[in-house]
């Protein structure tokens, strides 16, 4: 009899968790406290506690062909930026396609997940939930457990780090409440953190408010959706050939090209700290903005006054009207044991993001608690795989001991990569870690074999982007569409802006030559990677 997992949440990575289930014969049961999947995509009128919440403009940082699931590309009509109803479309697309809606059970929430009394020998849990439609709470049995609630649901709202806010005449609210600029009309604005939802709104504002002033304490480095070219940055970024580039000279080039689009410190954004030391912003209007007056960027606040703000610099900005806080998230899981895991200041200890270490046996996974450089659905769907084969017995975990080296390993990888802030606790490059869980169930391309039977798309996968369907080519779930995907990956890539018939464009044989040497210098670097 196959074993029945409990997957929590029905978004990015719930759904992936049912997908994965059913590959491996595994019997999911999904539980959405909501009405609909998408999770953090399903855009909702009004932000609801305990439901994470994107605005009505959020485009997604990350490109279509960069965030798919490995073996159902995203189709080429859609942008390769996803506004979220886009991103909403696709995962009812690949939940049609797999027949996975018959598994959810929407409006139902969890109360606790518990390991049974035997659980030593059994690996089972007691999952207590509430049907909310007819108000009836039960217990079940299973034999495993996905949680895929991830970490943009429970506001991180710092009030009492500012003096004088109790005293402050004006609205505050968190970013997670935020929609649209409507109620913001010719008001003055600070907006408090400069992440992506704080960049993202005081870009919005600063078109329709009096004035926006956006306050930070480090700065940041911005990125841009589009390199040269027109291409999506990451689809250009992410690639095996720069894994062997050392991280100084990335540094420079980063800094270079960052510096090139506009001058951060010029523009009050210039951080102390490195371009790949912080999780960076991706922002494509905020120097515009900057340019024209309408957006400021002004220090950390010292304290807050009846009407206004007074800055570490001292300089004041009195007569505002609203605060947003855009101070990002805490992560918890309330409804899991305090025997299982415990989560302290955004910390908590799991075997490569996914497993408790003491949890023996290991029937119960952690997905999405990650923030990537990169894309994130792919890598909740490689931790699925992962999951699953674990549960199913397939694969197996190292000793406590080797995971509890890794994970000391891991932050002090990341005490000395990234400036000390509970944001960066979760820190992942996508490439490294798709590819260390990929070794672990078998998955992670194997570039002297494929030299041999295919040399054209063994360079294609160390020198071009590092799409998911690489990591369907062999070993367990291999996909048989996984070569054609990604030999089709530019064409759906460069299809949504091709509205317009251009005439082509000539060339005097230069090009050609400079493009002979490139690949010859990728030949060199490909083989001596071998080697």
């Amino acid at each position: 009899m196959s074993k029945k997992v409990a997957v929590i949440g029905s978004g990015a990575s719930g759904l992936a968790a049912i997908k994965c289930c059913l590959d491996e014969g595994l019997q999911p049961v999904c539980f959405e406290k909501g009405t609909d999947i998408g999770g953090l995509w399903n855009f909702k009128e009004e932000a609801l506690p305990g439901f994470a919440s994107v605005y009505r403009s959020t485009v997604i940082n990350t490109s279509k062909e960069m965030m798919c699931y490995s073996d159902f590309p995203i189709p080429k009509e859609y942008p390769n930026f996803m506004h979220h109803s886009w991103v909403i479309k696709y995962f009812r697309l690949y939940a049609d396609n797999f027949g996975l809606m018959k598994y959810i059970r929407f409006g139902h929430h969890i109360d606790h997940v518990k390991p049974r009394e035997d659980f030593q020998e059994t690996g089972q849990w007691d999952v207590t939930y509430t049907d909310e439609e007819k108000n009836e709470t039960t217990t079940e049995m299973y034999d495993a457990v996905m949680v895929c609630t991830g970490h943009h649901v429970y506001p991180h709202y710092p009030r009492d780090s500012f003096p004088g806010i109790d005293d402050f005449q004006g609205k505050t609210m968190h970013s997670h409440d935020y929609k649209d600029q409507h109620g913001f009309e010719n008001k003055r604005v600070v907006i408090i953190g400069i992440g992506n939802s704080g960049g993202d709104i005081a870009v919005e504002l600063s078109r329709h408010a009096k004035q926006v002033y956006l306050s930070t304490r480090r700065g940041t480095w911005v990125i841009n959706r589009i390199s040269e070219g027109g291409l999506p940055i990451d689809i250009i970024g992410n690639r095996r050939l720069l894994n062997g580039v050392p991280s100084s000279l990335k540094e420079a080039a980063g800094r270079r090209q960052l510096n090139q689009r506009f001058d951060h410190a010029l523009y009050g954004l210039q951080p102390e700290h490195n371009v790949f030391g912080q999780h960076p912003m991706v922002n494509d209007d905020m120097p515009n903005r900057i340019i024209t007056g309408s957006l400021v960027i002004k220090p950390n606040i010292k304290r807050f006054t009846k009407t206004g703000v007074i800055f570490d610099n001292d300089t004041v900005e009195d007569d505002i009207d609203i605060v947003v806080f855009a101070t990002g998230y805490r992560f918890d899981f309330p409804f899991v044991d305090k025997s299982v895991m415990k989560v302290e200041n955004n910390q908590v200890n799991l075997y490569k993001y996914v497993f408790p270490p003491k949890l023996d046996p290991p029937t119960l996974s952690i997905i999405g608690l990650i923030q990537p450089l990169g894309a994130i659905m792919p890598i909740s769907e490689m931790q699925c795989r992962w999951a699953t084969r674990v549960f199913k017995g397939t694969t197996k975990l190292p000793p406590q001991g080797a995971m509890f080296d890794n994970i000391r390993q891991k932050k002090m990888e990341m005490s000395k990569r990234y400036y000390n802030t509970p944001r960066h606790t979760i820190q992942v490059d996508y490439i490294g870690i798709m590819d260390e869980i990929a070794e672990q169930i078998g998955v992670k391309p194997d570039l002297k074999r494929l030299l041999l039977s295919d040399p054209r798309l063994a360079l294609t996968v160390f020198a071009g982007p590092c799409t998911p369907y690489q990591y369907r080519l062999m070993g367990p779930g291999a996909w048989k569409g996984a070569k054609e995907a990604i030999e089709t990956q530019w064409d759906r890539i460069t299809y949504p802006t091709k509205t317009r018939p251009v005439p082509k464009q000539t060339t005097n044989g230069v090009p050609g030559i400079l493009k002979l040497l490139i690949v010859m210098v990728l030949i060199v670097a490909f083989i001596w990677r071998l080697l």
